[in-house]
């Protein structure tokens, strides 16, 4: 594994830069410990490396000023948006500035008839969504934080939704991005496809803030479904669950949702979320449609469930169970952290094809179990994505060292099997060691494209590549 290795810092730049932005930002330009801390990374045990300073940033324009000014003193740029990245993206290696787009948080349009909606990087998911209900629209990428929707198109996103609706590849239609030089342009526009020239709306998507900074976001909407259930049922082993959901995926079932939890993490939602479920394999599922169409989908998966052992299967309607039963999946991270108070959670991703998906998540739990950690998986497995958190004692560093191996191993078989590193996390610092093995000479394009782009690599440098 890869840790959060220092870069070379540009001390002269870097002092006159701040003290440009001093004066163009005022008191929207912070110099202070603790808000530097609080923009490095801390989310998961990557070691934090802080900005030189945070500037709060409130339009388009600014970021360009922003940026013109650290290209021509060559300084760091790091786009920050609710900090919930799980891969060291929003660290400052070679110091720099943080922007902070927290204060972008305008929804500029909503086109209810085209089904798209044009906002700024620093509106949430939930910010989004509250905004839409009104007009029977909603927007599905659900990775479970309520992060920024700038960071989840830098990130890629997914989440609970995405066997459904898809990744955030495949709700952005265009962007607006400040380019490493300052400059100000837009990807493409509001139509539904496009046959016009490179697809930069694409590169841009998961670039993690390597080639630019995002400032207006343009998404597909949704309809709200006419009806909604949510289903759940326990399996006798993760093997079953698994292969319930292969057959589920092979059968064209249209889940909305289908989410593995495995013993430890239902036991961890038991004891977080005030749940009484059996603490055996558990699988969550949501069905989106017409009233007929929601329960003949109910119907179908509970009469697959029962060929693998599925028991306790229960389907509802009740908006205030379903979102009972979600908000506990959305707990996850939290309520894992409860199996081993005070151990710190290494959390990793990887996403394999359906078809190895028992064989990866079952041997994660072996591997797992021989190294002596304790792992919790919990998976959105409509699309083979699974995700592990190894609980260390961050004092232990021989405990620290069978978890590193255990995430190097994890991510080593998703390749092996035909999968990916990372489906959802990304690459940022900690998962770089794997894009070469996963992609070999397709790296060096990439590698090309930064540096066409970015040649004095001021934006979000250390990252991916």
């Amino acid at each position: 594994m890869v840790q959060a290795t220092a870069l070379p810092r540009n001390e002269t730049g870097i002092e006159t830069a701040v003290g440009i932005l001093k004066q163009r930002f005022g008191d929207r330009c912070q110099t202070g410990l603790s808000i530097r801390e609080q923009h490095g990374h801390t989310t998961t045990y990557i070691e934090n490396q802080m900005p030189d300073a945070v500037v709060f940033v409130q339009s388009t324009e600014e970021v360009s000023d922003l940026v013109k000014v650290c290209a021509e003193h060559k300084v760091p740029v790091i786009p920050f948006g609710t900090g919930t990245s799980l891969e060291g993206h929003v660290n400052a290696p070679a110091g720099g500035i943080s922007v902070d787009f927290t204060q972008m948080n305008q929804i500029l349009a909503v086109h209810a008839g085209d089904l798209d909606c044009v906002i700024q990087p620093g509106v949430t998911r939930e910010q989004l969504n509250t905004h839409l209900r009104d007009q029977g629209l909603f927007f599905p990428i659900d990775p479970g934080a309520n992060a920024s929707l700038g960071g989840m198109t830098a990130t890629r996103a997914s989440g609970t939704n995405a066997v459904r609706y898809g990744t955030m590849k495949d709700n952005v239609l265009a962007l607006q991005v400040v380019m490493p030089d300052g400059e100000v342009i837009r990807t493409a526009t509001r139509a539904k496809k496009s046959s016009a020239g490179y697809d930069l709306t694409r590169l841009m998507v998961g670039s993690e803030g390597t080639l630019g900074l995002i400032t207006e976001i343009t998404l597909r909407l949704q309809g709200i479904p006419e009806a909604i259930s949510s289903a759940r049922c326990s399996f006798p082993s993760v093997d079953a669950a698994c292969q319930a959901v292969m057959m589920t995926i092979q059968y064209g079932v249209p889940v909305a949702r289908i989410e593995l939890l495995d013993a430890l993490s239902v036991k961890a939602a038991n004891a977080y979320s005030k749940l009484d479920l059996p603490e055996t394999p558990l699988l969550l599922l949501e069905f989106h449609g017409s009233e007929a169409g929601v329960l003949e989908q109910a119907e179908t998966f509970g009469s697959i469930a029962e060929e693998f052992g599925g028991t306790g299967f229960e389907a509802t309607t009740s908006t205030e169970e379903r979102n009972k039963l979600w908000q506990a999946r959305h707990d996850m991270y939290w309520a894992c952290h409860g199996l081993r108070p005070g151990a710190k959670g290494l959390s990793t991703d990887v996403c394999v094809p359906i078809s190895r998906l028992a064989e990866c998540v079952g041997a994660a739990a072996a591997k797992a179990d021989d190294l002596g950690l304790i792992s919790p998986i919990v998976g959105h497995v409509g699309d083979g994505n699974f995700h592990c958190l190894p609980l260390i004692d961050m004092e232990n560093p021989e405990e620290i060292a069978r978890a590193e191996e255990f995430v190097g191993w994890l991510n080593d078989l998703a390749i092996s099997v035909e999968g990916t590193c990372t489906g959802e996390h990304g690459i940022g610092q900690g998962k770089r060691p794997y894009l070469y093995k996963e992609l070999g000479p397709a790296l060096r394009y990439m590698a090309a494209i930064k540096a066409a782009l970015d040649p004095d690599n001021i934006m979000n440098p250390g990252k991916i590549v």
